[in-house]
């Protein structure tokens, strides 16, 4: 499939997990794409993975902090002038923090607010005049399936994407006359750099389940689709394959709604 040939995307958390799936995916079907990361590392093992999947040649990568108001102005400028325009964004960089809600500090609240909600509101912000003068934007943001489900220690990531949830419903109200379109993503039960301590990128090391934590409370966070692995969490490919989806033409007629990926685990 190629249903992105002659198709400029810009991609935040390029570095890793589903953001660094989402732009292998988009490349391999032709896109010309723009990968966005705070992190220089992981920037450079996604040109690796396009170099060895014979990509290279239509990816670029740059350094952004979407937490960052003027990080953001210049990284969605040079992004455009390299692209020449703009059709789809997609908003795949954030944190995941965890913490009894009675300890969470004001400044854990701020910054996972900041990365998560803020951060996704000045990228698309930016990239508006853009994508509106494509004629066929996009804008796909990530939610979470703790935005309407109940995880544990998790108050302010799902505040932050509830928060993603309801700005993308407003979104595609005020701009469908114009031609753009926006959905979000509601993934759960996915292996990522997110949900991975180890994660490469700065912004994205692993949820940090407090040490005292009632275990017993995840016990209903379990996926009933056998993934690739056996039972368990699946890949960002997983997600990577509904985003293109979103983001193309075959996505034509969605808008102002969340896809939940999580193989069944809330159902």
């Amino acid at each position: 499939m190629n249903r992105f040939e002659g198709r400029r995307v810009l991609i935040t958390g390029a570095g890793s997990g589903i953001g660094q799936a989402t732009v292998r995916r988009i490349l391999a079907e032709g896109g010309l794409v723009v990968g966005a990361d705070v992190a220089e590392t992981g920037l450079a093992a996604t040109r690796e993975l396009a170099a060895a999947d014979g990509t290279d040649g239509r990816l670029t990568t740059l350094t952004v902090d979407i937490g960052d108001e003027a990080s953001v102005l210049a990284g969605v400028a040079q992004a455009v002038g390299t692209l020449g325009g703009l059709d789809a964004l997609v908003n795949a960089a954030g944190i995941l923090r965890s913490e009894h809600t009675d300890r969470t500090s004001l400044d854990l609240w701020n910054t996972i607010l900041r990365v998560n909600l803020t951060g996704t509101f000045l990228m698309t912000r930016e990239a508006l005049p853009e994508l509106l003068a494509s004629g066929r934007g996009v804008v796909v943001n990530f939610s979470s399936t703790s935005a309407s489900f109940a995880h544990p220690y998790m108050a302010a990531y799902a505040a932050s994407k509830g928060g993603v949830q309801s700005f993308t419903h407003s979104l595609a109200v005020e701009y469908a006359q114009q031609g753009l379109r926006a959905v979000s993503v509601a993934p759960g039960s996915i292996s990522s750099g997110m949900t991975d301590a180890s994660g490469s990128s700065g912004q994205n090391r692993g949820p940090g389940i407090p040490a005292d934590a009632d275990m017993s409370l995840f016990a209903k966070l379990s996926p009933a689709l056998r993934s690739g692995n056996g039972y368990g969490f699946a890949g960002p490919e997983a997600v990577a394959g509904v985003v293109a989806m979103l983001a193309s033409d075959d996505g034509a007629f969605v808008t102002g709604t969340e896809i939940r990926i999580d193989g069944g685990t809330h159902a």
